[in-house]
């Protein structure tokens, strides 16, 4: 199973996500929840490197994504992050509806 935590600060905004395993959907290089979840993820990160211009802490291995967004961002950029990554989290939800089987997503509200 596909476990995805996206971490809230107290104000609300996403600050990172942590998506880890595998959905067991199909064999590799088949399973369309896998690749699902990695294209969604992968382009939150280019969202937010790429098109917004924040430079996040981002690491990738097989099954294992991790990223944060750094503190303090200018009010703009912070706006446009929540954007991509709140759209990140309805496409995971998404995928969570069809796949429940396959993938949990989890929100987490930080201290």
């Amino acid at each position: 199973m596909i476990h995805a935590v996206v971490n809230r600060a107290p104000s609300g905004d996403i600050i990172g996500f942590e998506v880890s395993g595998h959905s067991g959907y199909a064999e590799a290089g088949k399973d369309i929840v896998c690749a699902a979840v990695s294209a969604i993820v992968q382009t939150a990160i280019l969202g937010l490197t790429d098109v917004v211009g924040i430079e996040v802490v981002y690491d990738q291995r097989p099954g294992e994504a991790r990223c944060s967004v750094p503190e303090g961002l200018p009010f703009d950029l912070r706006e446009k992050a929540n954007i991509v990554l709140e759209t990140m989290l309805c496409g995971l939800r998404s995928i969570q509806e069809g796949y429940g089987t396959y993938i949990k997503v989890e929100e987490r509200r930080l201290r």
